[in-house]
């Protein structure tokens, strides 16, 4: 079985492609291409990534990815032993038996006998005629004032005009970032795996994502993105955030 460094080299090298440009396309960083093609797994983040890099790196090259994925898993990737599931024992399920009723059926039919006379002693005193304390008193009856309910003050509500903005990379992926006027604030840089980018505050920000592989928090809340296999453009506010074509995403060259 070749080795699968040598096969993405030799796929490569055919195709006449630098590790520069292959960075560039598929926002790998060329240490991690250059580990892959070497077999140094342990450069990589994590066997998830192991996986995730092989297969974006094969695809691009035109190879099986499926394949070379699955020699990784059968030469390289160890297998976690599974704990086994508690299983409820005889004795338990014998335990869990159901139990008979609590009380007897005769003290049941009494309580239900008791209620009932409690309910119509209670309807027979409701309905008797009231009697007036004296013969031809004489009926006051008393003015009750309305309480005045003080009024609340109305909130002014204040409508933020700029955005602070922070991200935290989930996995490695390719950031570029500028204001509304255009300045770029984050010049297309690679953060790898939980790794802070800069927080940016402006009155917008203009943000291009080389995939999905981030956290988002602004002030009025979270920011989900969602998977996409081309680059993420977004148009963020002081109060809400969309999607940005490509023709207005930031330029980082």
């Amino acid at each position: 079985m070749p080795e699968i460094g040598a096969t993405l080299r030799e796929a490569r090298m055919r195709a006449r492609i630098d590790i520069s440009e292959v960075e560039v396309r598929t926002k790998i960083r060329a240490k991690y291409l250059r580990a892959m093609e070497n077999e140094e797994w342990d450069m990589l983040p994590g066997p998830i990534y192991v996986k995730s890099f092989l297969r974006t790196y094969s695809d691009f090259l035109g190879l099986d990815s499926r394949m070379l994925v699955d020699d990784y898993k059968r030469g390289f990737e160890r297998t976690s032993d599974q704990e086994p599931r508690p299983i409820a024992t005889l004795g338990r399920e014998r335990d869990r038996a159901p139990r008979g009723p609590l009380l007897p059926s005769w003290a049941v039919v009494g309580l239900v006998l008791l209620a009932i006379v409690a309910v119509l002693y209670f309807v027979g005193n409701m309905n008797s005629p009231s009697t007036p304390a004296s013969t031809g008193a004489r009926v006051t009856t008393t003015k009750r004032h309305k309480a005045t309910t003080p009024t609340t003050p109305r909130r002014t509500v204040v409508t933020p005009k700029t955005v602070t903005l922070r991200i935290v990379a989930t996995a490695p992926v390719y950031i570029c970032m500028a204001n509304q006027a255009g300045k770029l604030l984050i010049r297309g840089q690679t953060f790898d795996a939980g790794e802070t980018v800069p927080t940016m505050t402006a009155g917008k920000l203009l943000l291009t994502l080389g995939n999905s592989s981030v956290t988002m928090r602004a002030g009025f809340g979270p920011i989900k993105v969602a998977a996409s296999p081309n680059p993420i453009n977004l148009l963020i506010g002081p109060t809400s955030y969309r999607n940005l074509s490509p023709a207005k995403a930031p330029n980082c060259g």
